[in-house]
């Protein structure tokens, strides 16, 4: 049997008397708001057992894919056919090749805060670290609604169709689970005039789901409308757009109709056509989600399945994504604008992708605080490519030094893995590593009061005062 030879520390990315006494008497303590995930709300419902590591550790996850293939592994131990034990095998040997990538530091804390093991990931650990995560995953406790509980997760926002049937956050809302669940709106789909094949038959789901004929495009609106009001009434208060850039206008009513139209007779829109009305759908969309009190978020600057022969083999979202360099500025302000200008700009979220766009980002929300509530326009955290320490401390330096830290709404996971949890506290190590070196030079005040407080409210309050949802218990 190996040695534990502990790496994650109580003091991990700690380095300050400060940072740990933010760390540790402020924000390791506190509940999690989970309000953007990639989450199954089928696993929540059906409370979900995982049967091996692989299942609930590494199925999924294209980060870890993208460190195999560029560790020599073959793609049948990635996206392919061989067996959880075979690919959780492939995956130990990459580990002690992602050396300060954030993966190392992730798969550690997660290996420790869930199954109690200390060992280094390598060849030589690896059976032992499948056998003693397998007879955990056997306890009875380890199961979903175990996971959420031990992690005191609050809330969680799932993302979801408008298409989706939402049957099971209904089940979900009758279950015990202490954990509030509840579904976010994404309707990426709406947008895809330019793909026929793909469009038609999402919008006559959309018909079949909401009772509404989407032959015209006013019935195409009605539907979606239909269905946004649904997601109301199961508690939902977000909604979320997965873009390259924010579209530019302007696109008349006319203009958006003859373009829908046409893709409804199988002629795909030009480029110039999708674009004008992907802006006219997003302010439709903005407007649905103010007139609720509901948050905007936008996802912004990534680059999708860039490699042809693996989309071809398996699919999307499947490690093969990076960073663009698309103008974001101009096209950004004006959609802001036409929403404000109309009294119907609803609070809002922008991640941003691409690090050269961050004081970008940062400069631009406040174009846009109107006062009407605290924090209105947001700077989100450091998202996908940027959820690891360097770009977090990033992010929140862009914001500090363009906004107030102070009413950020903090972290999420962004993730399809219920192991994800860790993320929050590497996120709040981070953070209290930042702001206690702040203090340890003297450019922050030595109250702990006072810092320690935003710190604690960054980590929870702030997001659940901001959405307005009800917490659970957990």
């Amino acid at each position: 049997m190996s040695t534990d030879t502990p790496f994650i520390t109580e003091d991990f990315l700690l380095r300050s008397d400060p940072a740990r006494k933010l760390y540790h008497d402020y924000a390791r303590d506190e509940p999690i708001f989970d309000y953007h995930c990639h989450l199954s709300p089928e696993e929540i419902a059906s409370n979900r057992r995982f049967e091996n590591l692989y299942e609930v550790w590494l199925a999924g996850d294209h980060y870890k894919w993208r460190a195999m293939r560029a560790n020599g592994i073959p793609e049948e131990l990635c996206t392919g056919d061989g067996s959880p034990k075979e690919k959780f095998m492939a995956w130990a040997k990459t580990v002690p090749n992602t050396l300060r990538n954030p993966l190392y530091q992730w798969s550690h804390l997660e290996l420790k805060r869930y199954f109690g093991i200390n060992l280094l990931i390598n060849e030589s650990t690896a059976e032992e670290i499948w056998q003693k995560a397998n007879a955990r995953l056997a306890d009875p406790d380890f199961c979903v609604h175990g996971i959420l509980n031990r992690f005191k997760v609050r809330v969680i926002c799932t993302t979801d169709d408008p298409t989706s049937t939402l049957e099971d956050h209904q089940e979900i809302r009758k279950s015990d689970l202490k954990t509030r669940v509840y579904p976010a709106f994404r309707p990426d789909r709406a947008f895809r005039v330019d793909d026929p094949e793909d469009f038609n038959p999402w919008c006559d789901q959309l018909a079949e789901i909401s009772r509404i004929d989407t032959g015209s495009f006013s019935g195409f609106l009605d539907a979606l409308s239909q269905r946004h009001d649904f997601f109301h009434s199961l508690g939902a208060r977000l909604s979320d757009h997965g873009l390259s850039r924010c579209p530019e206008g302007p696109c008349s009513e006319g203009q958006a109709k003859s373009i829908y139209e046409g893709a409804r007779g199988g002629q795909a829109a030009t480029p110039e056509e999708k674009e004008r009305f992907s802006f006219a759908m997003m302010v439709f969309f903005g407007r649905l989600d103010a007139e609720k009190g509901w948050t905007k978020q936008m996802h912004l600057g990534a680059l999708r399945a860039t490699n042809t022969r693996l989309y071809k083999r398996a699919g999307n979202d499947i490690g093969t994504d990076s960073i663009a360099d698309v103008p974001q500025a101009v096209a950004l302000s004006r959609y802001f604008d036409q929403l404000d200008s109309e009294g119907s700009l609803p609070k809002f979220i922008l991640y941003n992708l691409n690090p050269a766009d961050n004081y970008l980002f940062a400069s631009m929300i406040g174009n846009f605080q109107d006062g009407s509530s605290v924090g209105k326009i947001q700077f989100g955290s450091g998202w996908w490519f940027l959820d690891q320490k360097e770009a977090m401390e990033w992010q929140l330096n862009a914001l500090s030094n363009n906004g107030l830290l102070a009413h950020f709404v903090g972290m999420l996971t962004d993730s399809r893995s219920f192991l994800s949890y860790c993320r929050h506290e590497y996120f709040r190590r981070v953070l209290c590593n930042l702001i206690g070196t702040d203090m340890l030079n003297g450019e922050l005040p030595d109250d702990y009061d006072l810092v320690g407080g935003m710190v604690r409210r960054i980590c929870y309050s702030n997001a659940a005062d901001y959405f307005g949802m009800e917490p659970g218990r957990a």
